[in-house]
Protein backbone atom coordinates (compact mmCIF):
# COMPACT_ATOMS: atom_id res chain seq x y z
CA UNK A 1 0.00 0.00 0.00
CA UNK A 2 1.63 3.46 -1.24
CA UNK A 3 2.05 5.47 1.95
CA UNK A 4 -0.40 8.39 0.96
CA UNK A 5 -3.25 5.32 1.21
CA UNK A 6 -2.36 4.30 4.11
CA UNK A 7 -2.10 7.97 5.94
CA UNK A 8 -5.43 9.18 4.29
CA UNK A 9 -6.91 5.73 5.54
CA UNK A 10 -5.60 5.96 9.08
CA UNK A 11 -7.22 9.91 9.20
CA UNK A 12 -10.64 8.49 7.33
CA UNK A 13 -10.96 5.57 10.27
CA UNK A 14 -9.62 8.20 12.85
CA UNK A 15 -12.53 10.90 11.77
CA UNK A 16 -15.06 7.84 11.56
CA UNK A 17 -14.33 6.43 15.24
CA UNK A 18 -14.18 10.47 16.10
CA UNK A 19 -18.14 11.22 14.91
CA UNK A 20 -18.69 7.61 16.64
CA UNK A 21 -16.97 8.19 20.03
CA UNK A 22 -18.03 11.91 19.79
CA UNK A 23 -21.37 10.63 19.38
CA UNK A 24 -21.37 8.64 22.54
CA UNK A 25 -20.08 11.22 24.57
CA UNK A 26 -23.18 13.44 24.15
CA UNK A 27 -25.59 10.67 25.35
CA UNK A 28 -24.02 8.38 27.10
CA UNK A 29 -21.53 10.02 29.75
CA UNK A 30 -24.08 10.98 32.35
CA UNK A 31 -22.42 8.51 34.70
CA UNK A 32 -18.96 10.30 34.53
CA UNK A 33 -17.76 12.99 36.75
CA UNK A 34 -17.63 16.78 34.96
CA UNK A 35 -14.06 16.77 34.92
CA UNK A 36 -13.86 12.57 33.16
CA UNK A 37 -16.74 14.48 30.60
CA UNK A 38 -14.32 17.21 29.99
CA UNK A 39 -11.51 14.75 29.10
CA UNK A 40 -13.12 12.07 27.48
CA UNK A 41 -14.79 15.36 25.22
CA UNK A 42 -11.36 16.87 24.64
CA UNK A 43 -9.73 13.89 23.44
CA UNK A 44 -12.46 13.23 20.99
CA UNK A 45 -12.23 16.80 19.94
CA UNK A 46 -8.11 16.19 19.74
CA UNK A 47 -9.03 12.96 17.83
CA UNK A 48 -11.21 15.05 15.25
CA UNK A 49 -8.69 17.47 14.65
CA UNK A 50 -5.84 15.14 14.03
CA UNK A 51 -7.35 12.85 11.80
CA UNK A 52 -8.61 15.71 9.56
CA UNK A 53 -4.98 16.92 9.52
CA UNK A 54 -3.81 13.27 8.52
CA UNK A 55 -5.96 13.49 5.42
CA UNK A 56 -4.95 17.02 4.22
CA UNK A 57 -1.05 15.60 5.36
CA UNK A 58 -1.83 12.88 2.58
CA UNK A 59 -3.19 15.17 0.11
CA UNK A 60 -0.02 17.48 0.38
CA UNK A 61 1.70 14.48 -0.18
CA UNK A 62 0.95 14.12 -3.83
CA UNK A 63 3.38 17.71 -4.06
CA UNK A 64 5.22 17.77 -1.32
CA UNK A 65 8.90 16.33 -0.06
CA UNK A 66 7.23 12.49 1.39
CA UNK A 67 9.96 12.09 4.47
CA UNK A 68 8.97 15.63 6.30
CA UNK A 69 5.22 14.56 5.64
CA UNK A 70 5.36 11.02 6.43
CA UNK A 71 7.25 11.92 9.62
CA UNK A 72 4.37 14.79 10.39
CA UNK A 73 1.61 11.73 9.70
CA UNK A 74 3.59 9.68 11.99
CA UNK A 75 3.72 12.36 15.26
CA UNK A 76 -0.60 12.93 14.26
CA UNK A 77 -0.85 9.06 14.33
CA UNK A 78 1.03 8.88 17.40
CA UNK A 79 -0.32 11.32 19.44
CA UNK A 80 -3.58 9.38 18.16
CA UNK A 81 -2.89 6.75 20.09
CA UNK A 82 -1.16 8.05 22.78
CA UNK A 83 -2.99 10.59 23.43
CA UNK A 84 -6.48 9.99 22.83
CA UNK A 85 -5.79 6.21 23.48
CA UNK A 86 -4.96 6.86 26.58
CA UNK A 87 -7.46 8.98 27.70
CA UNK A 88 -10.11 6.35 26.32
CA UNK A 89 -8.95 3.40 27.67
CA UNK A 90 -9.12 4.88 31.22
CA UNK A 91 -12.33 6.61 30.88
CA UNK A 92 -14.27 3.54 29.05
CA UNK A 93 -12.72 0.54 29.93
CA UNK A 94 -11.49 1.47 33.31
CA UNK A 95 -7.69 0.65 32.30
CA UNK A 96 -5.24 2.17 34.15
CA UNK A 97 -2.44 3.45 31.93
CA UNK A 98 0.57 5.05 32.94
CA UNK A 99 0.42 8.88 33.04
CA UNK A 100 3.22 9.52 30.59
CA UNK A 101 1.48 8.02 27.72
CA UNK A 102 -1.09 11.57 27.57
CA UNK A 103 1.58 14.49 27.79
CA UNK A 104 3.52 11.97 25.46
CA UNK A 105 0.31 11.51 22.72
CA UNK A 106 0.59 15.87 23.14
CA UNK A 107 4.48 15.91 22.20
CA UNK A 108 3.73 13.36 19.37
CA UNK A 109 1.01 16.28 18.54
CA UNK A 110 3.16 19.12 18.19
CA UNK A 111 5.93 16.96 16.79
CA UNK A 112 3.33 16.61 13.83
CA UNK A 113 2.85 20.03 13.48
CA UNK A 114 6.29 21.13 13.79
CA UNK A 115 7.36 18.83 11.02
CA UNK A 116 4.18 19.45 8.80
CA UNK A 117 5.72 23.68 9.39
CA UNK A 118 9.15 22.18 7.91
CA UNK A 119 7.67 20.32 5.25
CA UNK A 120 6.05 23.70 3.68
CA UNK A 121 9.21 25.21 3.77
CA UNK A 122 11.43 22.13 2.88
CA UNK A 123 12.83 22.21 -0.91
CA UNK A 124 10.30 20.45 -3.39
CA UNK A 125 12.95 18.80 -5.35
CA UNK A 126 13.30 16.04 -2.54
CA UNK A 127 11.41 12.95 -3.51
CA UNK A 128 7.39 13.35 -3.90
CA UNK A 129 5.39 10.39 -2.64
CA UNK A 130 3.64 9.41 -5.58
CA UNK A 131 4.80 7.18 -8.22
CA UNK A 132 6.54 8.84 -11.28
Amino acid sequence: MRAINLVMSCGALGGLTAVMLGAYGAHGLDAMSLSSQRAYNSAAQYQFYHSLALVLTSLAMHWRSCNWLLSAAFGFGAGLLLFCGSIYLRLLLGIEVPGWLTPTGGIAFMLGWGTLMVAAWINTKERVCRSS
